[in-house]
């Protein structure tokens, strides 16, 4: 089903931290600190994204002895269609005024 809504910035951003990760499970706390996301619009943006089918997500066992288990998340296939979707698109947006910056700075 395509979406009917342009996604946020910080979906953006965050489809892009996961993406660049791979396979690998990324955790909030990490995703957090590379998109600067704060964890009250993170953590409803990845419960959102994982609802919608674009995420998985599981619990991981604790890292260490007294630590909490904690929950990771990674793209799913629909994940990374959207993710390369997204930053094509954003692509193309910021083309046409790159090259506008360009122009005027010759003239």
């Amino acid at each position: 089903m395509p979406r009917k809504r342009a996604l946020s910035g910080h979906a953006r951003a965050l489809l892009a931290a996961l993406a660049a990760a791979g396979r690998r499970w990324s955790y909030g706390y990490e995703l957090s600190s590379l998109t600067a996301i704060r964890s009250g619009t993170l953590y409803p943006l990845l419960i959102r994204l994982e609802a919608q089918g674009y995420l998985e997500a599981q619990w991981q066992p604790p890292a260490a002895v007294g630590r909490p288990p904690r929950h990771a998340y990674r793209l799913t296939v629909a994940g990374y269609a959207l993710a390369r979707a997204e930053a094509a698109a954003s692509g193309r947006r910021s083309a046409p005024a790159a090259g506008r910056r360009a122009g005027e700075a010759a003239s």
